[in-house]
């Protein structure tokens, strides 16, 4: 009976790390442009310091490349 538990806590574990590696594959495919703007949208705030600041983050998180995929010119 241990043994049969174990065994199905390890085939979850599994299938939990399959399923996680999956999902970084998916956002990777996005490329920069997608990335970039599903981050700086996050950023939207009143303080123009703090939104400036978000920006450069995404710049950085999503690639060189990334803003001008987007099209926002950051």
């Amino acid at each position: 009976m241990m043994k049969k538990q174990v065994t199905i806590v390890a085939a979850l574990l599994i299938m939990m790390a399959l399923c996680s590696s999956l999902n970084m594959v998916a956002e990777a495919q996005l490329g920069p442009g997608d990335c970039y703007d599903g981050c700086s949208t996050a950023c939207v705030q009143r303080d123009r310091e703090k939104t400036s600041r978000c920006d450069r983050k995404c710049s950085i998180r999503c690639g060189p490349d990334a803003a001008r995929a987007s099209g926002s010119g950051v």
